[in-house]
């Protein structure tokens, strides 16, 4: 899979099939898309093909700010390949892009991407003050050369569950883990370099992987849960503290977490810890001993419950 960051980095190798879209956390109703998109690509001899954008427009139009993104651009791009994707371009939305008349965009389309079919929703639009709509893409398709296939998304899962981006999100704030994992199709991932915290998990017997996560990115309600850590191919179970620690005075937001029967030095390595299943919420212990208490709880339940999961590898 080749991943680049502007439309004139990128060189297919052949005619595209392109679907356009923000794709954040490529949920369940991304993959169904993707996967026919893969699919009609290989029966056609065209390459599957992605063009997404970063910052998302939200962020630029000052819709949303802060901790906003559920997957990275690099997390998304390596999502959309293991489902095949061979091309995933991830252009820059700035006031340029924002201005584009729809007919220029287009013309970029073609010139970079050897375009011959672009796959849209319905509600879809881009260009300048969304002026490439639907019917715009289709005539400008008629008179230029490439196919438009409007797609119906995939919003509900046939059992109640709405799907997109903005639900999973306050799955995680409400911290319910089950939702958004049914959603996602898979655990939602949180993962960066371990870097040095303050030291104090070691000095009370559980000592902690402090996770240097990209600071862009949606994190779950406050509190322990309990998951999969991922480092260098080997799966441990783990528990995890989402929060600013008030039993030592708080602080700034951290992900630290505590491997299972493991003890090796891993600073400077990249983990990935997959969210199972929320087990409590932060709170502020009457000191030490009681939150020592708690963590062996904690790693108690947390143990019970990955027990009785199929280990992911």
């Amino acid at each position: 899979m080749q991943h680049v960051y502007s439309l004139a980095d990128a060189h297919p190798s052949g005619p595209t099939i392109v679907a356009v879209g923000m794709f954040d956390g490529v949920h369940r109703g991304h993959q169904h898309l993707l996967r026919r998109l893969v699919q009609t690509a290989r029966v056609r001899g065209f390459v599957p093909a992605v063009l997404t954008f970063f910052p998302h427009p939200d962020v630029v139009l000052g819709r949303a700010s802060g901790r906003y993104y559920l997957t990275s651009p690099q997390q998304r791009a390596d999502l959309m390949g293991q489902l095949g994707v061979e091309l995933v371009v991830t252009h820059p939305f700035d006031e340029d892009v924002r201005h584009m008349r729809a007919a220029e965009f287009v013309n970029r389309l073609l010139a970079h991407l050897k375009l011959r079919e672009l796959w849209v929703g319905p509600e879809f639009a881009l260009g300048y003050r969304r002026e490439g709509n639907v019917a715009f893409l289709r005539a400008e398709g008629a008179r230029k050369g490439f196919a438009l296939e409007v797609v119906d998304l995939v919003t509900n899962d046939g059992n109640g569950d709405v799907i997109s981006s903005s639900i999973i999100r306050t799955a995680l704030a409400e911290g319910d883990v089950a939702a958004a994992t049914r959603r996602l199709g898979r655990p939602y991932r949180l993962e960066g370099e371990v870097v040095h915290g303050d030291g104090r998990g070691r000095t009370i017997g559980f000592p902690t992987a402090n996770l240097d996560v990209w600071d862009e990115q949606y994190l779950p309600r406050k509190g322990v849960y309990a998951g999969w850590a991922h480092l260098n191919g080997e799966t441990f179970m783990a528990v995890a503290n989402i929060g600013n620690r008030p039993t030592f005075n708080g602080g700034l937001v951290t992900v630290e977490a505590y491997l299972l029967d493991f003890d090796r030095d891993i600073y400077g390595e990249h983990l990935a810890f997959d969210v199972v299943a929320f087990l409590r919420p932060e709170v502020k212990f009457n000191g030490v001993e009681a939150l020592v208490a708690q963590i062996h709880q904690d790693v108690i339940q947390g143990r019970a419950l990955l027990s009785a999961r199929q280990r992911p590898y």
